[in-house]
């Protein structure tokens, strides 16, 4: 695309905007206890469909919130979600071409966002700056660039904003952090995650990639500040598969494990981050890697003797040993698959004896009752996970409340999500530059 073209986009989309904020601060208000919410979907594809719509629905009647439009650029999907929606709701819904139609009109309060990986923070900026509040599905951005305009924007409008991390909602989750910042789990000497599949098709589209024309979509609107290439429909629908509309399982399944190392830690971001894989088996044109493995490095930056690795593999080749997450200290360990602590791994009397130490063994105990039992298995989709993350943002939608997934944690999601990008594509050990919020990948700025 020519510079000029470019150029005049961003000038008119950055006019847009101002525009839609001018409005949004004469318009927005705090809810009334007794208002009912107006929500409109941006973005109606699988993942609106089969988790986020049915979790609104559980909470809409109870906390009086309502559908009342959806946006999407392609036409069948437009059709097909207000039709969706107003068969779940029960009431009229406006099928509106775009962002810019959806806050022109002022009976939207607030919104769901689930499109693309790389068009989540976007999105956002426009919602927030738009005077909406939003649930924002993860990750929240793979370029620093696009993560430091959505943190300030929220940060400059106080919109109420969830990110899609939704084990900041469930129980055992919540309970394992406690336990942790309380020190009787001991400090954090190591993590060990893994998400692995089996799933050839998992992100193909190939039912519908070939229903997809371009003449029913916008396709240069769809590339937001993407670089110009000519329409895919792939990429437009199989995008998970395809940098830099994403980088596949980090962009996916990464920024959900990793965000617990933040959130129990306390650590912002890794201090460093290496990786290696590649495309082994699955050589169906994608670009992104179908097995993975990373190491990060956490602790204190003027410390470097004090801190923790987490080694993070992914495959879709194979399926043993599913999904995991185990924290480990001295004393012994946290399963948040099973959702136990148990003194696994500790250090027993004879090694201590021998040392002049004494045992160190945690109790064995559960993290949750039967009753709050949740799985944190790779089926995310329609459970009881993502239904409590949206009851939470739609209690602080009311309540002005900071969420339990604010968009700092998505924001450091971000961080480490874009060091591990870095890593992908440099082969370099990749660091992070605290005072300009940068990625350094072998000693020079990662853009």
């Amino acid at each position: 695309m020519a510079p000029a073209t470019t150029n005049r986009r961003n000038f008119l989309k950055a006019t847009t905007l101002t525009a839609l904020a001018a409005a949004a601060r004469s318009y927005a208000a705090i809810l009334g206890a007794n208002d009912r919410v107006r929500v409109g979907v941006i973005g109606c594809g699988d993942r609106m469909k089969s988790s986020l719509i049915p979790a609104f629905q559980e909470h809409a009647k109870a906390l009086n919130f309502e559908f009342a439009a959806v946006s999407d650029l392609w036409n069948r999907r437009r059709e097909e979600g207000a039709a969706l929606l107003q068969k779940a709701s029960g009431t009229p819904i406006a099928a509106l071409r775009n962002n810019d139609e959806l806050y022109a009109r002022k009976d939207i309060d607030a919104v769901l966002i689930a499109t693309a990986d790389f068009q989540h923070a976007l999105h956002g900026v426009e919602a927030v700056q738009a005077g909406r509040d939003a649930y924002v599905e993860k990750p929240t951005a793979h370029t620093m660039d696009d993560a430091r305009k959505f943190l300030a924007a929220v940060q400059s409008t106080g919109k109420i904003v969830q990110i899609g991390t939704q084990r900041r909602s469930t129980p055992s989750y919540q309970k394992a952090a406690e336990y942790i910042q309380s020190g009787k789990f001991g400090d954090i000497v190591m993590v060990e995650m893994t998400w692995n599949v089996n799933q050839p098709g998992r992100w193909r589209r190939p039912d519908v990639v070939p229903l997809l024309k371009e003449q029913d979509t916008d396709w240069k609107r769809f590339l937001l500040n993407r670089p110009f290439e000519a329409f895919d429909a792939r990429k437009y629908l199989e995008f998970r598969l395809f940098w830099p509309y994403s980088s596949g399982i980090p962009d996916q399944w990464l920024v959900h494990q990793i965000d617990t190392v933040h959130w129990f830690s306390g650590y912002p971001h890794p201090r460093s981050v290496v990786a290696n894989g590649g495309i082994y088996l699955w050589k169906d044109g994608r670009q992104n890697w179908d097995t993975m493995t990373a190491v990060f490095d956490y602790g204190p930056l003027d410390d470097p003797s004090k801190g923790f690795q987490v080694q993070y593999s992914s495959r879709f080749t194979n399926s043993a040993s599913g999904v995991r997450e185990l924290y480990y200290s001295n004393a012994g360990m946290i399963d948040m698959d099973k959702q136990r602590v148990t003194p696994e791994g500790g250090l027993q009397a004879p090694e201590a004896a021998a040392m002049g130490m004494k045992p160190n063994l945690l109790p064995s105990f559960s993290l949750v009752d039967k009753a709050e039992a949740v799985s944190s298995g790779a089926n995310t989709g329609g459970d009881p996970q993502t239904s409590a993350n949206m009851r939470n943002w739609m209690e602080c939608v009311r309540s002005r409340k900071t969420p339990n997934a604010p968009i700092q944690a998505g924001y450091s999601h971000s961080v480490a999500l874009c060091m591990t990008v870095a890593a992908i594509q440099t082969g370099q050990k990749v660091t992070f530059d605290d005072k300009t919020q940068q990625v350094i990948a072998g000693g020079k700025v990662f853009a």
